[in-house]
């Protein structure tokens, strides 16, 4: 395990990362950007969003629950999650190897249940 340790701080530093330093920092990007490059220099839409702040609000409460929606649509309804899981276990030879060993197991537990309601 020594010898990984430097991989596994690697794998971590990767995933805090991509998950939640560089997200925050693209949605704060994302609204500073498009409000003041776009809504700042048109009155129309300045008089839609007076503030950064009340944009900011908005954007938030309409983006959340529109990304939980797409989320959603990503994993049960279109073929994109299923896809990346093909990929996935192509690539980990470990996926494959639970999916063997929980076919097995099953098959153990079944026979261990009909010899447990026949005593």
């Amino acid at each position: 395990v020594k010898q990984r340790k430097g991989f596994r701080g690697w794998f971590y530093f990767r995933t805090g990362w991509s998950t939640y330093f560089v997200f925050i920092l693209a949605a704060i990007n994302t609204l500073t950007v498009t409000y003041f490059l776009a809504i700042d220099n048109y009155p129309v839409l300045k008089a839609v969003f007076p503030t950064f702040e009340q944009y900011a609000v908005i954007m938030v409460s309409v983006g959340i629950p529109l990304l939980i929606v797409v989320g959603y649509f990503h994993f049960k309804k279109t073929l994109a999650y299923k896809s990346e899981m093909d990929i996935y276990v192509e690539s980990n030879p470990y996926l494959s190897r639970n999916t063997v060993n929980a076919d097995l197991t099953l098959k153990l537990d079944l026979k261990l249940i009909t010899l447990l309601l026949k005593m």
